[in-house]
């Protein structure tokens, strides 16, 4: 593999690439090799740096990496790539000492006094999140997901040295046992990768995937620096074929053009192989020419010259500069079909475009300006402000797929009515599009229209739509639109409606067991008082009720502990009741004591009259009913503190729904005969299905029936049919 195989940033003073395919140089590094990889040298503190190195050299002295290369290596490999970015003296200095307070004796206080507050705040933030592991429960994973960005939302210049700490040790990985190569390689590909993506730092992201690659799936790694490199002569030739053409149009409209041209990236090839199903060979678009011009309208009048050259590829132009990326990357894209048709891509920017494309936050730095404060850098990066603002809100399971969706999504451009560009998570609806907007446009969405048209709300938005909404005060969310947004924050905002919605719900019903509880104990309960709802961790008496009427707490465990010596009224039967009913007639269950209880029957067992039956207090569901023998009502699964009794009490009127199964002789006429068999008994039928693998029947049958004399009725008759092995009334099925 030679250098003309690799990205343009290989090989390069200014870039942060190590060949991709070799590992390290076995060269030990020095501290002049760090100042020889400064850009510009006058705008460092030299001074600063060299007692920063001085000052690691000697805590970490002793220390060895795995490799059996002293500790310091990578403290001076890390650095330099922080070097190679531009960053400024602050984050060199911190770089040489991230890892001196978690692995020596230097506490953060040594730091600070050694070397200020600045550069202490940078390492802490550093040190925070350096033991976090992502492969955990998603609880702690979800933790660590939450400290990691608010450490970053701090100071930026914590995930730019974890980003080269990272890239180092992928350099190095493979004196590891492969075991944790493989770990270290997804973790990268999985978290790494896509953060230094989202801060614009391309060099680095492309390193990180194709490293990843390299350990997560070395077959493949290797096949494809193979072919890439067999294929380079033949790439070189074609390569000139576009770029000389171009470079003469450009001169003549006195333009001056840098144009290089590279193969894409292993990773970038192997997911297009993946995505497509295709072989190496079949993959067209590998070429990409990248085109550098002086100012913002010599890219347009480039572009127009490549589509005046080569036949373009309509769905693949892509503006950038009108419409930057979230992470301020702005270039012109163009695909076109080139000689031998064969597609190229060609990206054309300036260099400034060109050096925030590399190095991302690093090439506009927020500190020169000054902007060192959480609210400032939230305005210059804006998902990351919706993530920290929107990660206090949400458990582990909600917080982890905003992640995914936010972070780790493509995007897509659209417009409002006025012309306002608003980016939104690939495969976006109107109801994203609504939230992003405003809350309460989300919340009263009923309808919208994309370029004039009515559409579904589930559409899915594609570049350069117009939206508009369409609102109505009586509009409201539904729980289905959970399955159809794309955004986490439209998701965020339509589970918190349901949530606010319940609590209100929670918090009457709750007061109202609290109260009834009291009662059964001859207790007086009064308002509650801060010292009583400190027992049990509230600062709210309305906490306290919703807690209870989400059954996260026993009313009858909060009573007892506020009048431990109260006398509890005898109960009429050998169940430990935490709860009596009224009766809720609707439902045909009788529950004493309460009123305006939601009650429901449980899909996993479909209890009727006649069975014994239990109920369950679910979490802002009300009570589920199921049968007294069903598994998903009985310990371990249902704490006795959430075991409650109810009573049928049912009129001639009410139906239940079961679900049933008939097995038989796959013969002419059987899902007929049983049909008529079932009304024969007037008894209604809701849906019907019968399938067969050749000479077996199955079928499945939704009936509705007054009790369970009814449906044993309605098995007996089925069963009675010529044909009919089996009747099986089916359950359990999972609550």
């Amino acid at each position: 593999m030679t250098p003309g195989d690799l990205p343009p940033t290989e090989g390069r003073k200014d870039g942060v690439r190590a060949p991709v395919g070799f590992e390290e140089p076995t060269r030990l590094l020095v501290f002049d090799d760090v100042l020889a990889s400064l850009s510009n040298p006058d705008a460092y503190d030299v001074d600063l740096l060299r007692r920063a190195w001085e000052f690691a050299d000697k805590h970490h002295e002793g220390q060895v990496r795995r490799s059996g290369v002293p500790y310091v290596q990578h403290l001076l490999a890390v650095a330099r790539i922080l070097a190679e970015l531009r960053l400024d003296t602050v984050t060199l200095v911190a770089g040489l000492l991230h890892d001196v307070v978690e692995d020596t004796e230097v506490s953060p206080e040594d730091l600070r006094h050694e070397f200020g507050d600045h550069v202490a705040a940078v390492v802490d933030g550093v040190t925070k999140i350096s033991g976090f592991q992502f492969e955990t429960p998603t609880e702690h994973q979800a933790e660590n997901w939450r400290k990691m960005l608010l450490a970053i939302a701090q100071d930026l210049r914590v995930i730019l040295i974890k980003l080269a700490d990272r890239l180092h040790n992928m350099r190095t990985l493979s004196s590891l046992p492969e075991e944790k190569q493989a770990r270290i390689a997804r973790e990268t590909l999985e978290i790494y990768a896509p953060l230094a993506h989202r801060f614009g730092i391309a060099a680095v992201k492309w390193e990180l995937e194709d490293l990843a690659l390299k350990y997560t799936q070395p077959e493949a790694y290797r096949e494809l620096v193979s072919k890439v490199a067999h294929r380079r002569d033949e790439r070189e030739e074609f390569l000139n074929r576009l770029i000389e053409p171009l470079q003469e149009q450009l001169v003549r409209q006195g333009i001056k053009g840098e144009i290089s041209g590279r193969a894409k990236h292993f990773y970038s090839i192997y997911k297009k192989m993946k995505t497509r199903e295709k072989t190496f060979e079949d993959i067209y678009d590998l070429i990409a020419i990248r085109v550098i011009v002086p100012r913002t309208r010599d890219c347009y009048e480039t572009l127009g010259t490549i589509h005046s050259l080569w036949t373009p590829v309509p769905e693949r132009i892509k503006d950038y500069i009108a419409s930057p990326k979230s992470n301020h990357y702005r270039s012109l894209h163009t695909t076109v079909i080139g000689p031998d048709h064969t597609w190229v891509e060609f990206q054309i920017r300036t260099p400034e475009m060109h050096g925030e494309a590399e190095y991302g936050i690093a090439a506009h730095w927020a500190y020169k300006e000054g902007k060192t404060n959480l609210t400032e850098l939230i305005g210059t990066f804006p998902w990351l402000g919706e993530l920290v603002k929107e990660q206090a809100d949400q458990n582990a399971e909600e917080f982890l797929d905003l992640l995914r969706s936010d972070l780790f999504q493509g995007e897509v451009f659209v417009f409002t009515p006025k012309g306002e560009i608003k980016v939104l998570p690939r495969n976006a609806t109107p109801i994203d599009f609504a939230y992003g907007i405003h809350t309460e446009v989300g919340n009263h969405c009923v309808g919208a229209r994309v370029n004039g048209r009515i559409v579904p709300l589930r559409y899915r938005l594609e570049n350069a739509d117009t939206v508009e909404i369409i609102t109505s005060p009586m509009g409201r969310p539904s729980q289905d639109w959970l399955n159809v947004v794309a955004s986490a924050g439209a998701r965020s905002k339509v589970r918190r409606y349901f949530r606010l919605e319940q609590a209100q719900h929670s918090v009457s019903l709750g007061k109202e067991m609290l109260e009834r509880e009291a009662k059964r104990h001859h207790v007086k309960l009064e308002s509650l008082k801060a010292a009583d709802l400190k027992l049990f961790g509230f600062d709210s008496a309305e906490r306290l009720y919703v807690s209870i009427g989400q059954g996260d707490l026993s009313a009858h465990h909060v009573i007892r502990k506020l009048f431990p010596d109260a006398e509890k009224k005898k109960e009429p039967s050998g169940l430990r009741r935490i709860l009596t009913f009224t009766r809720r007639k609707e439902g045909g269950v009788r529950v004493q004591g309460l009123s305006n209880v939601m009650v429901r029957f449980a899909h996993c067992c479909q209890p009727l009259p006649g069975e014994s039956i239990i109920g369950v207090i679910t979490r802002g569901r009300g009570i589920s009913v199921h049968r007294g023998d069903c598994p998903n009502a009985l310990p371990p699964v249902v704490e006795l503190e959430r075991r409650v009794a109810v009573d049928w009490d049912v009129a001639h009127e009410n139906a239940f729904r079961v679900h049933l199964s008939v097995e038989g002789e796959n013969r002419r006429g059987l899902l007929a005969d049983v049909s008529a068999a079932i009304t024969s008994l007037d008894t209604n039928i809701l849906s019907a299905t019968m399938e067969s693998d050749g000479h077996r029947a199955v079928g499945k049958f939704v009936v509705e029936v007054g009790d369970l004399a009814d449906l044993r009725r309605v098995i007996r008759v089925v069963e009675k049919l010529k044909g009919v092995d089996n009747v099986i009334r089916e359950e359990f099925r999972g609550e």
